[in-house]
């Protein structure tokens, strides 16, 4: 079997990988309830990879109106997260897979089983479910190369968020901009991620010459970036430049929130943060390295 599948040495959580995609979930719930959700993870991950790859020349291509909708349901939670930003920045549905599979498999389980909360996590990029009355407080790290706690976002059932991603230049996937970390919260996991994208893009400093990029297809041939320079190096920056490049990235996380496309978003750039979030669900919280539960958002 080419998948990997194991419950976690703490016994609770789930493990599933197969290929690029690692999942770590949980679920909470009677102890019947939280075993249908899990069988019903596992049965919905066989044929994720599969479905994707069958897809994937047409996701690596931009989104726009002239661009074939995909067929698969993961590969249409793709492109319907990237739409709203196709027509005005290059984007691909690429932007919004961790998200749309971690969405597909929390779907799957709510199907299967009556749970209190669950979430699944695809390489930090994490769907959320909450039961009436629940809630989740969840830590976000400033460095996904090198984690630690940089603040907390308290997550409420009636606050509508049913997703959180992150991106950046230091993170696993290429960044056009030069946020250390940017993390969303958003009604869904695809469109926190491809909202997490587009704004850790906007955190920039086109032709400083203390940012290095490098061309994305020579990192990796087949990125669906082609050749546009994508971040590879950034040097310590002045406090101006900090200041300057998070005001682009918040601009851009105001417009989104006000098109209700994202609840909040953290933006991280070099010890300095800005935080855009509505009824204060986000907050810097020095002694959060005590958080003992916490999803940990790498």
């Amino acid at each position: 079997m080419r998948q990997q599948v194991s419950l976690l040495p703490d016994g609770r959580r789930l493990h599933l990988q197969d290929g690029p995609i690692d999942l770590v979930i949980e679920a909470f719930g009677r102890s019947a309830e939280v075993q249908a959700a899990y069988y019903a993870a596992i049965l919905r991950f066989q044929t994720v990879l599969d479905e994707l790859c069958s897809e994937l020349s047409l996701l690596r291509m931009p989104g726009g109106p002239d661009t074939p909708m995909p067929t698969g349901t993961i590969a249409t939670r793709m492109a319907t997260a990237v739409a709203p930003y196709a027509e005005r920045i290059f984007i691909t549905p690429m932007a919004a897979v961790a998200g749309a599979v971690a969405e597909e498999i929390l779907e799957a389980m709510t199907s299967a089983a009556k749970l209190s909360k669950a979430y699944v996590n695809d390489g930090g990029d994490i769907a959320l479910h909450l039961a009436p009355g629940e809630r989740f407080v969840v830590g976000m790290i400033d460095r996904p190369d090198r984690p630690s706690l940089f603040g907390t976002a308290t997550l409420d059932s009636s606050d509508s968020v049913g997703g959180m991603a992150t991106s950046g230049w230091r993170g696993r996937s290429f960044s056009l901009g030069i946020a250390d970390a940017v993390t969303v919260l958003a009604r869904r996991a695809a469109m926190a991620d491809a909202a997490a994208t587009v704004i850790a893009n906007a955190v920039d400093l086109p032709g400083h010459p203390k940012i290095h990029r490098v061309p994305a297809r020579s990192i990796s041939p087949d990125s669906d970036l082609g050749d546009r320079p994508v971040t590879k190096f950034v040097e310590e920056l002045s406090a101006e430049d900090i200041r300057c490049a998070l005001d682009q990235g918040a601009a851009v996380s105001e417009h989104l929130r006000s098109e209700g496309l994202i609840h909040s978003a953290a933006l991280l750039l070099q010890g300095e943060t800005r935080i855009v979030t509505t009824n204060e669900l986000i907050s810097s919280v020095a002694g959060c390295r005590e958080l003992s539960r916490s999803l940990a958002h790498a």
